[in-house]
């Protein structure tokens, strides 16, 4: 006698038993999904650079908020945004510009922490010796006009927004009207190495990514040097998605927020290179905002 009820084939029960294990898997897979903070960083530097220092702090961050962290590699400032507002990671290390984009993408978002020498960060203008343009100038020289210049990646804050917007003060023209080329490089890394080979005159970059360049015998300063120092600005920071305290739990941003406070391996920290973190709020960078809709950036 069949254990099926006469209404029910046996090819009805098994397609229900295949559904109610997959939907199972998928409820499983969801949670353990859920369980999981996933991060990612904009690609200022070499890929192999950053991996190495942002799996060091998803151990760190693992220990300290008892979840599996993981780090998400990106290939551009713009594909970190777009992780973090489709939410395939909650938690960015941002330039000053990509974190405002992205709180302005996803509701309720906060910037926890930044580093401390990013409540005053500057950009490098730096310039191939050959050149003969004098170090450490005052102003930006007249003289920087006519020559190949390269930004770094098109979103960078200290890369493209704030380097552009004092050339626009200084000489009342936007980029491509000052020099003979303008380009592109991607990353600060790669800005020094162009300059420093002379595939361009002048290239404006992150200072912490030259200095600790320099300090570790990466850059010939035979062939490049610091020719102009912006003035200060609010940069880097660390940006969660405003939804993690539902995600996670209530508290759970503040708990990432005092974790990266807490940051006290020397050797982490000058990973980055900081020397240490501190609170961050969204109001820190309402200057980079306005900056950027004044030269066309943001909307």
């Amino acid at each position: 006698m069949s254990i099926f009820p006469a209404s029910v084939t046996r090819r009805g029960w098994l397609e229900t038993i295949v559904l109610v294990i997959a939907i199972s898997s998928f409820a499983t897979t969801s949670a353990r999904a859920a369980s999981t903070l996933s991060f990612s960083a904009i690609p200022d530097e070499d890929a192999t650079k950053l991996r190495e220092r942002f799996d060091k702090v998803a151990r760190y961050l693992s220990d300290r908020l008892a979840i599996p962290v993981r780090y998400v590699p990106v290939k551009s400032y713009g594909a970190a945004v777009t992780a973090f507002r489709n939410g395939q990671i909650q938690l960015a290390w941002f330039g000053g510009l990509s974190g405002v984009q992205a709180r302005q993408a996803v509701e309720g978002s906060l910037a926890l922490a930044q580093g401390e020498e990013d409540l005053a960060f500057v950009t490098y203008f730096i310039a191939n010796a050959s050149t003969g343009l004098a170090a450490d100038a005052e102003t930006l020289p007249d003289t920087v006009a006519g020559r190949t210049f390269t930004f770094g990646a098109k979103t960078s804050t200290s890369g493209r927004l704030m380097p552009e917007f004092h050339l626009r003060q200084r000489f009342g023209r936007a980029p491509e009207e000052v020099f003979a080329r303008v380009a592109f490089s991607g990353d600060h890394t790669k800005t020094v190495e162009l300059v420093e080979s002379g595939a361009f005159d002048i290239g404006a970059v992150n200072y912490t990514v030259f200095d600790d360049m320099v300090s570790k015998g990466k850059v010939d300063t035979a062939k490049v040097r610091v020719v102009w120092r912006t003035p200060p600005y609010p940069d880097y920071n660390w940006t969660v998605r405003g939804d993690v305290d539902q995600t996670f739990g209530a508290g759970f941003a503040e708990r990432i927020r005092e974790a990266l406070i807490s940051m006290s391996d020397p050797d982490l920290l000058a990973s980055f290179p900081r020397r240490r973190f501190v609170r961050a709020s969204n109001a820190d960078y309402d200057p980079i905002a306005a900056v950027a809709r004044q030269i066309g950036i943001l909307d």
